[in-house]
């Protein structure tokens, strides 16, 4: 039987029990070795039977000693001590902390106000970011594990270190009420916990917190148990704002995809609605999931911009179009100044000279020029653009399928390079007289040099 002045290891001497819960006592002690006051949790007798709850127990505690937050109790160490009566002691050394528990400011208060309440919510959600991001669930957030301390800071103690099955269990003899007051859906029912599962307790703290008393009430455990997977809680009072009502709401989601993300966000939350900020309630807001997602915490959620990324779809294919009409105008620009200086260039002969009509006479010596280069016409004599010949890419690019009809055309000069014909390529007959119109520029380029032909050039839209 454990008493005041009974030192653990040789080195904890118990001075005086502070708090009795589910898993042990807790004494004010002190390290005779460090000379410093600590708190040592004792397990209970009947926990310290359970060989698998004491490994589960010893390994959590050492990563909860590697957690540095100023939210979270520090865990010095773990250990374990026979004791006279030949007895065992299996207990846990933790930083000391002075304050107040929260259930007892509650208590005193009747209820707290919503700037307090949020302050609390805030500093508790980053603790268990922290605790979360370590690996490690506390399992049983509640009131009288968060200490306020005179400057208003508060620290998450007592965690839930390898929660036995006899004190999580509802039906249990060993469950608490208190416990049982803030337990998630998920704990209730004994399904596996996570990083939710607190989530789900903290709201129910700030529930506690707004209105005095907690979300469910009953009897006794099971009945609260199943008040927390079947019931909604009761609404808040109006006079609450419609953001603190909406966070305290998407934390007691009974489903909990359907909660905070992170502590952090569920803290970032809180410090919006502390603050009065205008998107608070967006911010809170429940997310929207898509159906067919996959995976745990797989989530997709509307931005809260997504308005605003539709008007600028709108506002892009403005743009797009703007720049189209700029490149056509820029086209016609280019064609016009090419137009004005091709008057100034000598009417040499030209390598080649695609026509829109078929030639009047072909000398006999000449080589039968290739059907692509010649331009069919329809019904109404208008020209058409001659066919490309397979595996050729056109060499100048014409935003207009169809030659402008002129009276008086100006002769334009052809984009490709020519040459006149070579002694060992030029046929026997004369090149063609002068023309009185100019031939329109081609738009396909020859595969070789074709002889000149001795007729006048119509690709200018003269037949029209």
């Amino acid at each position: 039987m454990l008493s005041s002045e009974v030192v653990l290891s040789g080195r904890y001497r118990l001075d005086e029990r502070v708090a009795t819960g589910g898993m042990g006592d807790v004494w004010l002690a002190t390290d005779v070795v460090l000379g410093r006051q600590v708190a040592v949790k004792v397990l209970l007798p009947a926990l310290v039977s359970d060989p698998d709850f004491i490994a589960r127990f010893r390994a959590e505690a050492r990563i909860m000693a590697a957690l540095r937050h100023p939210g979270i109790v520090q865990v010095y160490d773990v250990g374990e001590d026979r004791l006279d009566d030949g007895g065992r002691a299996d207990y846990l050394v933790m930083e000391f902390v002075e304050g107040q528990p929260l259930s007892k400011r509650i208590e005193a208060a009747g209820r707290l106000d919503v700037a307090e309440t949020m302050s609390v919510v805030s500093q508790a959600g980053q603790a268990l970011h922290a605790a979360h991001n370590g690996g490690i669930v506390h399992r049983d957030v509640k009131p009288s594990n968060l200490l306020v301390q005179a400057d208003g800071t508060v620290v998450l103690v007592d965690f839930g270190v390898a929660r036995s099955t006899n004190v999580t269990s509802i039906t249990s003899t060993n469950a608490v009420p208190g416990t049982a007051l803030y337990m998630a859906p998920e704990q209730a029912a004994g399904r596996p916990v996570t990083g939710a599962t607190d989530i789900y307790a903290l709201g129910a703290v700030a529930y506690c917190c707004l209105t005095g008393g907690p979300p469910f009430t009953g009897d006794n455990p099971l009945q609260v148990a199943v008040r927390h997977l079947d019931d909604e809680p009761p609404p808040l009072p109006e006079e609450i704002p419609a953001a603190v009502r909406a966070l305290v709401t998407r934390a007691l989601a009974k489903d909990p995809a359907d909660r905070f993300d992170t502590g952090a966000q569920m803290a970032e939350a809180a410090r919006a609605a502390l603050a009065g900020d205008a998107a608070a309630t967006a911010v809170v807001a429940a997310p929207v999931r898509l159906r067919g997602s996959t995976g745990p915490g797989t989530r997709a959620e509307r931005p809260v911009g997504a308005a605003v990324a539709t008007g600028g779809a709108h506002s892009r294919r403005g743009t797009l179009i703007g720049a189209a009409v700029a490149v056509l105008v820029a086209l016609g620009a280019l064609g016009a100044a090419l137009g004005a200086t091709g008057g100034n260039r000598d009417e040499s002969p030209r390598g080649v000279e695609i026509q829109d009509t078929a030639p009047a006479v072909v000398p006999s010596s000449a080589p039968e020029q290739s059907t692509a280069t010649q331009a069919p016409t329809t019904g109404g004599d208008r020209p058409v653009r001659p066919a490309e010949p397979t595996g050729r890419e056109s060499a100048e690019p014409s935003p207009s399928a169809e030659p402008s009809p002129s009276a008086e055309p100006e002769p334009e000069p052809s984009q490709l390079p020519t040459r006149p014909p070579t002694s060992s390529s030029a046929p026997s007959s004369p090149p063609p007289a002068p023309t009185e119109e100019p031939p329109a520029p081609s738009t396909t380029p020859p595969t070789n040099d074709p002889p000149p032909t001795n007729d006048s050039g119509a690709g200018s839209g003269g037949g029209e």
